[in-house]
């Protein structure tokens, strides 16, 4: 027991500690039932039916070729960049 510490103040700590433990235990059962029952109400499609449908793709792949110039310019960047 350290000697700066009272009584009080050890067992305050010991029921804080409790407390806390006793916290997120009751915290994560709380979440694995919810979880539990989320997972047996409705499909996913019935539940969001006021959202309009989203697309199945993202959008097109956009590329653009760089000149010699802007390749060496580019790999100047790098060079100086990779120094630091």
């Amino acid at each position: 027991m350290p000697e700066h510490l009272s009584t009080l103040q050890l067992a305050g700590a010991a029921v804080l500690t409790l407390a806390g433990v006793a916290w997120a235990i009751v915290v994560v059962r709380l979440l694995r039932r919810f979880r539990a029952a989320a997972l047996r109400e409705v499909p996913a499609a019935r539940r969001l039916t006021f959202l309009p449908p989203q697309p199945k793709a993202g959008p097109a792949l956009e590329k653009v070729e760089l000149t010699p110039a802007e390749k060496d310019a580019f790999a100047g960047l790098i060079r100086r960049l990779g120094d630091h």
